[in-house]
């Protein structure tokens, strides 16, 4: 190929534009923080060094249909036609269980890897999806704020860009400091004209001998971003089938629904000893007003598998052993099912904590169905205790500095050692 024909191609793709983006505070090519990993990176790079993995589940999630209360009456008669009778719950002991789609989260549960932290919920409770996110991401239920609690420690620890790394199509403000940010990895940029042969495509992505150095990073990139294609095209093929709608019913309220891709793209980076510290990873859909029970069960379904895929690589890999992921989303929805068959929103759900390093087991009071606050439930935990649990034994931080001097009741969540 002439390097004219090459050149205009790589502008016209939008790949250059990508590579000078990638220059500047939030983004950042896959080829790039593959590079930053150790030339002489073994299977057990990095595997002193403690991860976060955070998937963020955007539309609230109802957590009385993740872990299901099976044996409470008042769960019964609040949503006769969306509880599930007992004998279909995974039982994790004699009052809740997971939901049917969970197998391998149960599996995970059974081997003591996974916790379960209930009634989680900040002060106060918002309804409104992007009002409760920014408490969620910000730490900071008193007020508005424009850092986000990961972007807070980048900034104390004067962190590069590598430091943490958002898979998602935008950086969410989780990872936002004031001087400091994360890198955004945004998978879905790349679109092809229908009218390349593959071996055409495939030579595009070759560095070839006497070109630009720009020149040449837009070509690696551009073959990263075929590469990464790949992987989604993969796992979009295990987790849906060509009928499902990944949004299964929620309205669209941000995340991404490939959610196995991005987790396949972590594993990948902490196999290879890529210095990354926090991940950020989403799944969208979870609002689910009307008809909740299929589409719920569709979106548990593809978060199960894409957890336990990657729990499995990590606890297979030595990079892995030290990776704790951390699920959770918005709020939970009301306790008494709508006239459509869905949940409206509400607030206390459930948090998952996960990995080979975590002290599996519920952690927090499960709350009340019948002692309510207006049709929600109360929560019992602070979710700055859960995010100032990892700050600590995670990311080695002292909680209070990045929660805006909130001192948190600590969780014995992760093994020392």
């Amino acid at each position: 190929m002439d390097a004219l024909t090459r050149r205009r191609f790589l502008i016209a793709s939008g790949v250059t534009g990508a590579v000078a983006l990638a220059g500047g505070a939030t983004a950042i090519g896959l080829h790039e923080l593959l590079a930053k990993a150790p030339d002489d990176a073994r299977p057990e790079a990095g595997a002193d060094e403690p991860k976060l993995v955070l998937v963020t589940l955007y539309g609230g999630n109802d957590g009385l249909n993740t872990v299901i209360p099976y044996a409470d009456p008042a769960y019964h008669s609040a949503r006769p036609e969306l509880a599930y009778a007992p004998e279909t719950v995974l039982h994790l002991d004699d009052e809740l269980g997971l939901n049917p789609k969970m197998t391998g989260l149960k599996r995970v549960w059974d081997a003591k890897r996974l916790a379960i932290v209930r009634g989680v919920q900040y002060p106060k409770p918002d309804h409104s999806h992007f009002r409760s996110m920014d408490i969620w991401q910000s730490a900071s239920p008193a007020g508005a704020a424009d850092t986000g609690w990961i972007g807070r420690w980048l900034d104390g620890t004067n962190a590069p860009i590598e430091t943490a790394v958002s898979f998602e199509p935008t950086l969410p403000p989780l990872l936002v400091g004031r001087s400091r940010v994360g890198a955004c990895v945004n998978y879905r940029e790349l679109t092809l004209p229908d009218w390349f042969e593959p071996d055409v495509i495939s030579a595009l992505g070759r560095v070839q001998p006497g070109e630009p150095p720009l020149q040449a990073r837009a070509a690696a990139s551009f073959a990263d971003l075929i590469g990464m294609a790949q992987e989604i095209r993969d796992a979009d093929q295990v987790t849906a089938s060509p009928d499902d709608d990944t949004r299964a019913g929620g309205t669209a309220t941000g995340g991404s629904s490939a959610l196995s891709a991005q987790l396949a793209l972590v594993a990948r980076c902490i196999t290879a000893g890529v210095p990354t510290r926090v991940y950020s990873v989403s799944l969208g859909g979870f609002d689910t007003h009307a008809d909740e029970k299929a589409g719920q069960e569709l979106l548990l379904g593809q978060l199960d598998q894409a957890l336990t895929e990657f729990y499995d690589k990590m606890a297979a890999s030595p990079a892995g052993h030290k990776v704790t992921v951390v699920v959770y989303s918005e709020f939970g929805r009301r306790v008494r099912a709508n006239a459509s068959d869905g949940t409206d929103h509400g607030t206390a759900g459930p948090l998952f904590v996960l990995g080979s390093s975590v002290a599996g087991g519920f952690y927090g009071e499960q709350p009340s169905l019948t002692d309510l606050d207006d049709g929600d439930l109360k929560a019992t935990t602070d979710f700055r205790d859960v995010f100032g649990t990892v700050l600590a034994s995670v990311l080695g931080a002292e909680p209070e500095r990045y929660l805006n001097g909130y001192q948190p009741r600590t969780m014995p969540l992760i093994v020392p050692g």
